[in-house]
């Protein structure tokens, strides 16, 4: 698997996900019930349109996939707590799930670009050749 071009899709979805967010953070927050937090949303757009800029500077190196699963961790964390607040809200369910598979391939991506570089997860030593 070419986890380089796996890489570059992240990027593309990175930009395409923060630049919704950042241009319509109210709808946004109102459809995941949490209308009081626009700039939470907007907040969250920024970062995924920096980490799709950081994937495109260096599309091999698994750092900046493991970026974004920490910033998936901070997506999961908020939309955990809107489904508390409104636990029928079907589109906080589904925004779950799709970010719950992301991670996924976000965490499978950063994996395989650590086995193909020798880059590792900065809690591990890095592989030597």
């Amino acid at each position: 698997m070419d986890y380089k071009k796996l890489s570059i899709g992240l990027g593309i979805f990175s930009i395409a996900l923060g630049a919704a967010e950042l241009l319509a953070p109210r709808r946004i927050a109102k459809a995941l019930s949490a209308p009081d937090h626009p700039g939470l949303v907007r907040g969250f757009g920024a970062r995924e349109v920096a980490a799709g800029a950081a994937i495109f500077q260096a599309p091999g190196h698994s750092t900046t996939i493991w970026n974004r699963v920490l910033g998936d961790v901070m997506d999961l964390t908020a939309l955990g707590a809107a489904a508390r607040r409104a636990p029928g809200n079907r589109a906080v369910q589904a925004a779950l799930a799709f970010v719950a598979a992301v991670t996924a391939l976000d965490v499978v991506t950063a994996l395989g670009l650590d086995r193909q570089t020798g880059r590792a997860l900065p809690l591990r030593e890095p592989a030597t050749t």
